[in-house]
């Protein structure tokens, strides 16, 4: 397989910074590349478009705004919650201050993170948006390798490590 396509496996190095600043907020530099399976959710929509039809050695850079990224923010999804209704285990004063994610389960019992924003008294502010809602984000990617997916990782939705399946 050459090129980066639906059900491709692929490894990239990445950097990705806030065009406002030039800050980086993730990177691979010093780590192994990232390994995804494209067209199975693993990564930003707007990330898999935007390497679609790359080939190895090639270096991509684009720019996603909030609706190929992360989504803007919504302020229905913050709330206030009583203190008392967080467990004694949880320091809601750390959370906050060290930008902890915590967790939750909805009506259905589907996972939810969500971030302590604010301390009023009794009363703790939380905001279940993605950390970078919001946000337009560079990247620059450079293609290590493709490869086509196995029927496993296929079937099971993401990519396996080496010598099979690995959960």
């Amino acid at each position: 397989m050459s090129i980066v396509e639906q059900d491709s496996v692929v490894s990239v190095n990445y950097t990705g910074t806030y065009p406002q600043t030039g800050e980086v907020f993730d990177s691979s530099e010093g780590r192994d590349p990232l390994t995804f399976l494209v067209g199975h959710k693993q990564m930003i929509l707007g990330f898999e478009q935007e390497m679609l039809g790359a080939t190895v050695g090639e270096t991509r850079k684009f720019t996603l705004t909030p609706d190929e990224a992360y989504g803007h923010r919504d302020e229905a999804a913050t709330q206030d919650v009583q203190r008392s209704d967080f467990p004694d285990t949880v320091d809601v004063e750390q959370a906050l201050e060290q930008g902890i994610p915590l967790g939750a389960y909805n009506e259905e019992g589907q996972p939810m993170q969500f971030r302590i924003v604010a301390i009023e008294g009794d009363i703790v502010k939380i905001d279940f948006n993605h950390p970078m809602a919001g946000e337009t984000l560079n990247f620059s990617v450079d293609v290590v390798a493709i490869r086509e997916a196995t029927s496993e990782e296929l079937e099971h939705g993401h990519v396996h490590g080496p010598g099979g399946h690995h959960h």
